[in-house]
């Protein structure tokens, strides 16, 4: 609905203050705000100054022009995305804005003379109409700013982690305080257990599942240890950094699973200085995945558990002829599981066959056929000695070659 000419000619009044309104909102009425105070001058004087101008006087102009074009808000949004970025609060932005429509609000008060009260509703009820807008692209600026912002953060702290801990960037001074490390720490290794599916074998999760997952182990263990930890992860294993000497909870494998709903393996190894972190961090993830093809239950794994697997899978002349004994049933996927499980379960045929859905003398046959291609006897100590370090050497990929010599 236009104006009167009544509304309009008490708006052109107040064209004359423009600048004094200005600098009473960037100056005076302002400063009441909590943490206003604290901000440089020359933001104050200039860049809050000039927007509070471009504020009154864009209202002015719909005086004249109730339509007007959609760049006028252009200016809010490259401020509001300024304050973002220098961090001030959402609230005071937003206080200050609300503060300059109540000063804008004083002066067309003060301008009307008796008699134009309806002419002063009315100039009110357009800038109550028109102020929802502006609070709309500020408020919506600031947030996808600082969601950028904080992107950007996670993003590099996320890729200082990794370098730190795959051991690409020197762990310097610099480096150790901005991830919070000085003295001893713990590192943990964590991966989601696959569950079975259908046919037997590993049921694969969706991204998204896994995605959600590892962010709820995230969760539980800042919880656990009350601090937020360096955490990385990918694929549905992940590692973490806690920054001080200690020793996981008994039931920290439960609590995991808990609130995963699915069977998560970790593996804990201390760090005697930060210097040491990606050393144990490299010890952790190994020790997770021989806890995994040694068959032991999912929970909290130590070096300790796991100590004499561990070193038969260490790379060494030798460790590509063990793994190459492996190869002549490469292509056999179902005979590579059986003796997995059966190893795992301490070579109890009916228990093998129990967690496959087999028949006791189908396993019998594989790990026959298993023999009579590789050589292996799991009857003696030896033999089972060498397919449990086949297997840990075999998934490093020494069997195609990788390390050693023959």
């Amino acid at each position: 609905m236009p104006l009167s000419d009544e509304a309009r000619a008490l708006a052109l009044r107040c064209e004359p203050r423009v600048n004094e309104l200005a600098r009473r909102m960037a100056r005076e009425s302002f400063e009441q705000l909590p943490g206003y105070a604290d901000l440089p001058g020359d933001v104050k004087d200039l860049e809050i100054a000039a927007t509070a101008r471009h504020g009154v006087r864009l209202f002015l102009r719909r005086v004249s022009d109730p339509q007007p074009g959609p760049g006028g808000l252009r200016l809010f949004r490259e401020r509001a995305a300024q304050r973002a970025e220098e961090g001030m609060p959402l609230h005071l932005l937003l206080r200050s804005h609300a503060l300059g429509l109540y000063v804008l609000w004083q002066a067309l008060r003060e301008a009307a003379a008796p008699g134009e009260e309806g002419a002063l509703i009315e100039l009110v009820d357009l800038l109550l109409q028109s102020h929802h807008s502006l609070v709309g692209a500020v408020a919506e600026t600031y947030m996808d700013e600082r969601s950028a912002l904080e992107a950007e953060q996670r993003e590099r702290r996320r890729s200082l982690v990794r370098g730190f801990l795959d051991g690409t960037l020197e762990p310097g001074p610099a480096l150790l305080e901005e991830l919070g490390l000085e003295g001893a720490a713990l590192v943990l290794a964590v991966a989601l257990e696959p569950a079975d599916g259908p046919g037997g074998g590993p049921d694969p999760l969706s991204p998204v599942t896994v995605r959600r997952r590892m962010r709820r182990i995230q969760t539980v263990l800042d919880q656990t240890f009350g601090t937020e930890l360096l955490f990385l992860s990918d694929a549905g294993a992940g590692r973490a950094v806690v920054p001080r000497d200690c020793e996981p909870p008994g039931d920290l494998a439960r609590r995991l699973t808990r609130a995963c709903g699915a069977g998560v393996r970790i593996a804990a190894v201390r760090a005697a200085t930060p210097a040491a972190v990606p050393e144990a961090s490299r010890t952790a993830a190994e020790v997770l995945r021989i806890a995994g093809v040694c068959g032991l239950p999912p929970g909290v794994h130590g070096l300790d558990d796991v100590l004499l697997e561990f070193h038969l899978s260490r790379p060494g002349p030798s460790g590509r002829r063990i793994a190459a004994l492996l190869d002549p049933v490469a292509a056999r996927p179902e005979l590579l599981r059986t003796l997995r499980t059966h190893l795992a379960q301490q070579q109890d045929r009916r228990l093998t066959a129990a967690l496959l859905g087999l028949h006791p003398n189908t396993v019998d046959n594989r790990l026959a056929r298993l023999a009579e291609l590789t050589g292996l006897d799991l009857g003696s100590p030896r033999g089972t000695a060498l397919a449990i370090a086949a297997l840990l050497l075999h998934d490093t990929g020494q069997g195609d070659g990788g390390h050693g010599s023959g």
